[in-house]
């Protein structure tokens, strides 16, 4: 990852009246979509972002979001704030390029493997939070959202695509294999689950969510969250959606399964704290089981876009969609009751 220049930070820094000269600039290594860096100055280290991601770096709509996160944080939830440089102003635009400083959060991620059933409770009690914030601090949203479920028509075209893609390496290295088989796996499953399709329909229980809600995206400091970071997807959609897929990332064992026992005590907090019902989880559950079962993103980036960042997370991935549809009862379970 490329850092900005010595002119850049110093252009950057000088924005703002108690950041100091830089010292050091080092990449932050967690992250697919923009850039981040530990900025060290004469005042202290920060957290560098540059936004890169087409459908994220534009001012206006970063400095939207950054306003949200100040509302939020003084509603009580540890969402992360920007600092405010000498003008109020919490984006910087160099050169075209959109920049964002924040305080130095010192702390560690947690993935669920790392937490205990009393925290992935609470973990669901915050993301329900989160939901309910929004709603305060966020203008209601307008009309009924059109939602379209995965066509599995399309879907097949595209495995036979990727199936072409990953066949033609050479020498084919273990994750094509490993790609071929699980292209393959879903495309049977896709045969056999068809009629399972949710109906496309306007989705009526929407609201304001964070849109990444995951590990990477969650600083503990010793056993409690401390920052919610990295809001650039905020948006409206359907709350109950994105406590699911939170829990398909956080709760995914290396061997794709879904851990159960922290999943129920979660989605039970996550329900009582968002005023959520079951029926609205049942919902949720079903549609992103199905877009799981469609989903080949990880693949498209490493053949369509030659992008292996997403590489890792292939392998848990695509086994979860496999053990989600034989164990769907379960997962269901899991979830509303």
């Amino acid at each position: 990852m490329a850092r900005p220049s010595e002119q850049t930070l110093d252009t950057l820094l000088r924005r703002y009246d108690d950041a100091g000269a830089p010292l050091s600039c080092e990449p932050v290594a967690e992250g697919l979509l923009n850039r981040g860096y530990q900025l060290a100055t004469t005042r202290g280290r920060f957290f560098l972002k540059h936004y890169v991601a087409p459908d994220t770096a534009d001012a206006d709509t970063i400095a939207r979001q950054h306003r949200v996160t100040l509302r939020l944080g003084a509603a009580g939830l540890p969402a992360l704030p920007p600092v405010a440089d000498t003008q109020g102003r919490t984006v910087a635009v160099l050169g075209g390029r959109c920049f964002a400083l924040y305080p130095w959060v010192e702390g560690r991620h947690r993935n669920g493997a790392q937490l205990t059933a009393a925290q992935s409770r609470r973990l669901g009690a915050l993301l329900g939070l989160v939901h309910t914030r929004l709603e305060q601090v966020q203008p209601p949203p307008a009309g009924k959202r059109h939602h379209a479920s995965a066509d599995p028509e399309q879907t097949y075209a595209l495995i036979e695509e990727l199936l072409s893609l990953a066949r033609a390496r050479r020498p084919p290295e273990a994750f094509d294999q490993l790609a071929e088989h699980r292209l393959l796996e879903r495309r049977a499953l896709l045969d056999v689950h068809a009629h399972r399709r949710p109906p496309d329909a306007d989705e009526p229980v929407t609201g304001w969510v964070h849109g990444d809600f995951h590990p990477l995206n969650l600083i503990y400091h010793e056993d409690e969250p401390v920052a919610i970071v990295d809001w650039d997807r905020l948006g409206v959609a359907p709350r109950a959606e994105e406590a699911v897929r939170a829990a398909a990332i956080f709760f995914v064992q290396p061997a794709g399964a879904l851990d159960l026992g922290k999943v129920r005590p979660y989605a039970r907090a996550y329900r009582q704290a968002a005023g959520a019902a079951a029926e609205e989880l049942a919902a949720a559950v079903h549609r992103v089981w199905w877009e799981r079962l469609n989903d080949f993103w990880m693949l498209q980036w490493r053949y369509q876009q030659r992008d292996r960042r997403a590489d890792p997370l292939f392998p848990a991935a695509s086994a979860l969609a496999v053990w989600w549809t034989r164990e769907y009862e379960a997962v269901l379970s899991a979830f509303t009751e």
